[in-house]
């Protein structure tokens, strides 16, 4: 029997970690032609010396190219450092600099990793590109079939098996265009499981322990890191119950929304319920339920699905990734966007990304506003 995979190039993001080398493993395995891709993202320039990026590390490429020959699969590098700055690093700080808490591996993934990735792996010859997220892909079975609607069948974006691990929040900004030519091998599996076929493919990133800071602030002082980027301005901080001045603030782009820590008040716990860019003014409260909002307003929505569903429609959301799943109420008013949720939701950021799901499918989400 012809193995139908064999002539079907797939180009691998190899990262150095234990997911992308496991998704390189499976699609060798199903008989796909493989190759491995290590990116080099942006990284910080200090005293005249290059600090790494945690995902593109010399440790990091030393661990892919292992993993490369472990494999016996061709191994290259990719410098993609312009258009991650200007695309995420840029965006980042800007988005900062105005009041709002951005996510920058949202961005990377719609224009870094399914963007000019898949430009260049492509000109190297590649049919798909393929990476180590946690998130399963339903294509349809017959893509010229149609619909009752009579559209075109669409492919879905489905939630992985590993609820922990799921990453389809990051992904919600994917489209049809990027989602045909994309596979994610280890979507239907856990982490657990990932963990042990690495073992078994006698991977040398088997036990490899994972990164969750911001992968160019490899210090993890995202204080440090804005201060040398942006002007910051002292200014009052004041009490949103009474009004009244109780400190002094560094500059409005070291504080987001529900934070906590840091804050430099006694007497507490205080938290940050509003940010005033204008005025330059830090709101605080002690009560934790001055945090919650029934509704929220989304811009630059993106449906996964490139067609706009029926509303208003009833949906699970995330108002960021690592918050719990809530139940709101999806609706189109005066040409804008709204979701109403079904209770009060904490912590609702500008500048976050709030993102629905339909039982398992992402449907796809937008910036809050």
């Amino acid at each position: 029997m012809l193995n139908k995979r064999k002539n079907i190039k797939v180009a691998v993001g190899i990262s150095g970690g234990v997911d992308s080398s496991v998704a390189a493993a499976l699609l060798l395995k199903q008989g796909y032609e493989v190759f491995g891709i290590f990116i080099q993202f942006w990284a910080e320039t200090i005293d005249g010396k290059v600090r790494d990026n945690i995902c593109c590390s010399l440790e990091a490429q030393q661990d892919a190219r292992r993993v490369c020959q472990k494999l016996s699969i061709p191994f290259y590098t990719m410098n993609l450092r312009a258009p991650f700055k200007e695309n995420v690093v840029d965006y980042f700080i800007e988005e900062y600099g105005q009041g709002r808490t951005p996510n920058p591996c949202v961005m990377c993934n719609k224009q870094i990793k399914f963007g000019d990735f898949w430009q260049k792996a492509k000109a190297l010859g590649a049919d798909y590109i393929a990476t180590g997220h946690y998130a399963v892909i339903e294509a349809p079975k017959n893509k010229l079939q149609k619909t009752k609607n009579n559209q075109k069948k669409r492919a879905k974006l489905i939630v992985s098996k590993d609820m922990d691990k799921d990453q389809t929040y990051f992904l919600h900004q994917l489209n049809q265009e990027k989602l045909s030519h994309v596979l994610f091998p280890i979507g239907k599996y856990k982490k657990p499981e990932v963990r042990k076929l690495a073992a078994k493919f006698d991977l040398p990133t088997a036990a490899k322990r994972e990164s969750q800071e911001i992968c160019f602030i490899p210090n993890g002082s995202l204080s440090d890191f804005l201060k040398k980027y942006l002007p910051l301005h002292k200014g009052e901080i004041r009490d949103y119950s009474t009004k009244e001045i109780i400190g002094e603030h560094n500059g409005l782009a070291l504080y987001t929304i529900g934070q906590r820590k840091g804050i430099g008040l006694g007497g507490g716990p205080w938290f940050v319920v509003q940010l005033d860019i204008k005025k330059n003014i830090l709101w605080v409260s002690k009560n934790v339920d001055d945090l919650g909002k029934k509704e929220l307003i989304l811009k630059k929505v993106n449906w996964i699905s490139g067609v706009e569903p029926t509303l208003p429609m009833n949906v699970k959301c995330k108002v960021r990734y690592a918050s719990d799943f809530v139940s709101g109420k999806i609706i189109k008013e005066n040409n804008k966007y709204k979701v109403i949720f079904k209770n009060s939701v904490r912590a609702v950021t500008a500048g976050q990304f709030c993102v629905m799901w339909k039982g398992k499918e992402c449907l796809g989400g937008g910036e809050i506003s």
